[in-house]
């Protein structure tokens, strides 16, 4: 009995030391949030289903009139409305009277739209012009209440009738609103972007499409620029970190010199002046006791920076045998650079799909006639208010279960790589065995991860918006605090987001629930705190440079490019929009570098913890970490293991 009793202490505590392995066989994680996730997305879809089956559709791609007629329908009366209820079969356009007059801040155009059967093909200049086109087409471009016989002499023509000149428009390809040919219509969009005048306005799109070609030719080389980088880091990181951590010694030793000096020349000229202090002299002596506190702030930076230098010089190697690993993984699996192209396009789908049914939802609501103008707007009240804030929150949620599912992804498949000793019995296609580990297990843990996101980006964006519309309402105690609690969330939210990557990582390798998951991998970690903030400062700072690097050179490139482009004079729109996809890009591939090397750390500190590379529990890590680590033990006296281990050996995810 005794002996069995040793014998099950000594099993489960053999299971304790064991918990850190790659699993073969794995079970489903935390499927009531998978559940929960689906419900939700059958939620989704029944709104989706709603708004186009309340023929709502109808009144967004034909467009209606002021007085709440459907373009191109016979429509129904509207209690209190006189003009509704018309046949418009034959006025398929929706025309405004003032077509620019748009509102900025809440994005619509503020005039009284009219369903007409042919949209203005030239300018009209008087209302005799207006009169003559309407005979001619058949196209009345006054209210309905107005005869034709009145175009000259109505009282109500400059609230009824169009704005002159009425600009020359075309309908829209499937929207069938008439919309002017000519941009100088839209001034007021050229003054809130802060465009002088509209020649400006009209250089800079003359320009933008007479370069589209160039545009299009640097935005491919943007995006190969980035994939090479991915690869090529691994060469340079080496250099590259050393150069950057050289450089940040030299500027805080030089600034802090700069201060000191500064700080004794204007305390030798201040004692040079009389005793008397004139406001000359109290600005001065205000300028010494500011630039002490400075010198003295940067003094105690410099020296704190030092030492932190000097204590974390080994673990900046760590980073650099992480970037060097993390080249090599992208060329054994080059789908990883794939990852951005899938997600994007997921998103893409997801979010087109999500504004179709919104827009839906917005015309989806009861007609209601303004008490001041008399027209009628679609305005949602009841139960069709909430579908709003519920399809709201499925817009962050989804959105974050898609950005999760490729953070699973790459965890999965990195993961694999690191625990596959012989590279040459690699999966096929590992990124692909990941995405059906993902499907198969995962997809629940993923749902809650997402979900935990979007508990806090929901009050952040609350927030957001409130100090957006209380901009010069509020004073300035509440705009602090509300700057606080924006920037507050954002940092738990970035937080979260760490540690949710490390938390699916820990899946990957455990197939643990998403809480387990996360305890473990927080608690690795804490372990290895000062590794975690070397790699996070240092790495990301690299990766930021990697990020200038792609931007100026397609800038540069582009600069070139243009210099034989005569057509126009105004470089401005073309090299910022250039310069604009070119940042996203290197963003969206070096964002997937970023996670493949946390995933290779939080491998790397499991591995160091239960291996130590001694006959039976030999070390699964790249030759490179290898190479960290032997220069580690030199460096602290400490001798390799020898003899037999304990047998623990963790097992590759592969078979």
């Amino acid at each position: 009995m005794e002996y069995q009793n040793r014998l099950c202490s000594h099993t489960s505590a053999s299971q304790k030391q064991r918990e850190w392995k790659p699993l073969e066989e794995r079970s489903c994680t935390d499927i009531p949030w998978l559940i929960i996730f689906t419900l939700f997305c059958f939620g989704m879809a029944f709104i989706a289903c709603f708004s186009v089956a309340t023929g709502a559709g109808s009144r967004l791609i034909s467009g209606y009139d002021s007085y709440g007629n459907t373009c191109g329908k016979n429509n129904n009366k509207i209690e209190g409305v006189e003009l509704s209820g018309r046949d418009q079969t034959k006025n398929k356009y929706v025309f405004f009277l003032d077509p620019c007059n748009i509102d900025i801040l809440n994005r619509k155009i503020r005039s009284m739209a009219l369903c007409v059967s042919q949209c203005p093909d030239i300018e009209l200049k008087t209302y005799d012009d207006v009169r003559r086109f309407a005979l001619q087409n058949g196209s009345a471009l006054c209210s309905y209440d107005i005869p034709l016989s009145k175009y000259k002499s109505h009282p109500e023509l400059t609230t009824k009738c169009p704005k002159l000149p009425v600009p020359a428009s075309k309908s829209l390809p499937i929207f069938n609103r008439c919309t002017p040919t000519d941009i100088s219509c839209f001034t007021h969009f050229s003054t809130a972007a802060f465009v002088a005048d509209n020649s400006t306005l009209q250089s800079v799109v003359a320009g933008v499409m007479a370069s589209k070609e160039i545009i299009m030719g640097l935005c491919v080389l943007a995006l190969v620029l980035s994939m090479i980088l991915m690869v090529a880091i691994r060469y340079i990181s080496v250099v590259l970190v050393w150069i950057i951590t050289v450089l940040v010694v030299l500027v805080s030793i030089g600034g802090t010199g700069v201060l000191w000096w500064l700080y004794a020349d204007h305390r030798m000229n201040l004692s040079d002046l009389t005793s008397t202090l004139t406001p000359q002299q109290q600005v001065a002596t205000g300028n010494v006791q500011a630039l002490l506190v400075y010198a003295i702030g940067a003094t105690i930076f410099t020296v704190v920076l030092l030492l932190l230098m000097f204590f974390m010089r080994k673990r900046v190697a760590l980073t650099i045998a992480l970037f060097h690993v993390a080249g090599k993984v992208f060329i054994h699996l080059p789908l990883l650079t794939l990852q951005p192209f899938w997600t994007f396009l997921s998103l893409m789908l997801f979010w087109v799909s999500w504004l179709a049914v919104f827009l839906f939802l917005g015309t989806a609501g009861s007609p209601v006639q303004n008490e001041v103008t008399g027209l009628v707007e679609y305005r949602i009240s009841g139960p069709l208010q909430y579908m709003v804030w519920y399809h709201a929150v499925g817009l962050i949620w989804i959105s974050q279960f898609i950005l999760a599912c490729q953070q699973m992804t790459i965890s999965g498949a990195v993961v694999t790589y690191y625990f596959t000793r012989n590279k040459s019995q690699l999966p096929l296609t590992p990124i692909i065995s990941s995405m059906v580990r993902l499907a198969r297990y995962h997809l629940g843990t993923v749902a809650k991860g997402s979900f935990i996101i979007t508990l806090v980006e929901i009050p952040r964006l609350v927030l957001t918006y409130i100090h957006n519309q209380l901009k010069g309402k509020e004073n300035a105690c509440a705009r602090c605090m509300l700057k606080a609690c924006i920037c507050c969330l954002w940092c738990l939210q970035k937080c979260l987001t760490y540690l949710n990557q490390n938390a699916y990582t820990a899946t990957a390798i455990n197939s643990t629930s998403f809480c387990t998951s996360a305890r473990d991998a927080f608690a690795i970690l804490v372990e290895n705190a000062l590794r975690v903030a070397t790699i996070n400062t240092v790495g990301d700072f690299v990766l930021f440079l990697g990020k200038v690097l792609v931007v100026s050179f397609t800038a540069f490139v582009g600069v070139l490019s243009l210099n034989y482009q005569r057509d126009y004079t105004v470089w401005v729109l073309p090299l910022l929009i250039v310069c604009l996809f070119a940042w996203l890009v290197a963003h969206c591939f070096l964002s997937v570098f970023e996670v493949v090397v946390d995933v290779l750390f939080l491998c790397f500190a499991v591995d160091t913890k239960h291996n130590d590379g001694s006959p039976g529990r030999e070390f699964y890590m790249d030759k490179a970490l290898m190479e960290f680590v032997e220069d580690s033990r030199k460096t602290a006296g400490q001798k390799r293991p020898e003899g037999v281990g304990d047998e623990r050996e963790m097992k590759p995810m592969v078979s």
